[in-house]
């Protein structure tokens, strides 16, 4: 259907602003003009005040948006507002930390601010992450668990299956020359089975940079450690670092225990994350390192990439992420990706949605690289 004039002339004066309405010939009325009222408190760099000083008018501003817009609109709103008009004290008033609609980005600033949270505020906020974190596992236990314990299953076959483990698929393409034509059936001469081990199949050690530009990237990689620590066929380990590193692993039961315990922002010190979970590897050719960094070394860049150099030497499979978010690929440190790509080392950015397939590619040691490009990411490239 084609858009009215007087369509154009609304979509126009809501692009625009006020100071179109001469020009335009149109005036805003009733939720067009609330609607607007909200986006030029939030976006008119010419207004001489702000919502930062009236806890009211933040509270009175939040409804508005929630009335006006969708969901998702909301969220960046609210997001834009906590950057451009100064918000965060508004994080610290239980009223209106209720008012907000909570998603990844809110927990993540919620994590930032922690630290500084009067006591009143402290079981809102934990209430706020709470629910984001379980509508984050419901979307995202499911895929993980199904694609990790089927690649698991699979990792390992053996040759004397019991009736309910075979791989029948497997074994009938393994058997198709035994056709018998008599029979109008293939008779397989051998069986091939998923084999069964007591104990875990696989070490997972999730290495998070805390750095405060890496937010969303902690709270994916909390959930999906919980959902990684439930399986017993994986033995999983949460370790979380800026220039100290610090292991979370006895809190992934909770994972809202474990986002408290990260302190988001200060500097970056990889070598050290690493050196920490090389101590962890038992096994090394069972033992996958998720390191989740923008790669921005504040510590010693030739240890951190010698060190990248013999995990990888001794069976590690060692898997760099840009970011485990769904905003794309983050400003990183190209020199540093690079470098470890020249290494063997895998280095892209990953979408939370694709993380439960990327973990099931590196269980069955499948091409990462070309994995990441069948998804459309773009892997950085070992220097020359």
């Amino acid at each position: 259907m084609p858009i009215t004039e007087t369509e154009r002339q609304r979509r126009w004066r809501l692009i625009l602003g006020e100071s179109a309405n001469a020009s335009l010939g149109y005036t805003l009325q009733g939720n067009d003009l609330a609607m607007d009222r909200a986006m030029e408190t939030l976006y008119d760099r010419e207004r001489s005040a702000s919502l930062s000083g009236s806890s009211p008018s933040v509270a009175r501003w939040l409804g508005d948006i929630r009335t006006y817009f969708p969901s998702p609109v909301v969220q960046v709103m609210q997001r834009d507002a906590i950057e451009r008009l100064n918000l965060q004290q508004m994080l610290l008033e239980p009223e209106l930390l209720n008012s907000v609609t909570p998603d990844v980005h809110l927990v993540s600033t919620l994590i930032s601010l922690r630290s500084v949270m009067p006591n009143r505020v402290i079981e809102t906020a934990r209430q706020v992450v709470r629910k984001v974190v379980e509508e984050l596992s419901r979307k995202l236990e499911a895929p993980t668990r199904q694609a990790i314990v089927g690649s698991l299953s699979r990792a390992t076959r053996n040759f004397r299956p019991r009736h309910n483990e075979i791989d029948w698929g497997r074994t009938l393409r393994r058997n198709l020359r035994h056709y018998q034509p008599a029979y109008r059936t293939i008779i397989p001469a051998q069986l091939i089975g998923y084999g069964r081990k007591r104990g875990s199949l696989r070490d997972i050690i999730l290495c998070v940079d805390q750095s405060g530009s890496m937010g969303p990237s902690v709270v994916y990689s909390s959930v999906f450690g919980a959902v990684l620590a439930s399986l017993p066929a994986v033995a999983t380990h949460m370790v979380v670092f800026d220039t100290v590193v610090v292991d979370l692993t006895t809190d992934l039961n909770d994972p809202v225990e474990l986002l408290f315990g990260v302190q988001l922002g200060g500097g970056t010190d990889i070598n050290q994350a690493l050196a920490y979970c090389q101590s962890l590897v038992q096994r090394p050719q069972e033992t996958i390192i998720v390191l989740i960094s923008d790669l921005y070394e504040g510590g010693n860049v030739n240890e951190m990439l010698q060190r990248a150099a013999n995990l990888t030497t001794s069976g590690v499979q060692l898997i760099a992420l840009l970011a485990l978010s769904d905003q794309g690929a983050p400003a990183y440190d190209q020199r540093n990706a690079s470098a470890l790509a020249a290494l063997g080392v895998p280095v892209f950015a990953c979408t939370p949605d694709l993380f439960p397939d990327l973990m099931a590619t590196a269980i069955n040691r499948r091409d990462l690289g070309q994995w990441a490009a069948a998804q459309g990411f773009v892997a950085a490239r070992g220097e020359a």
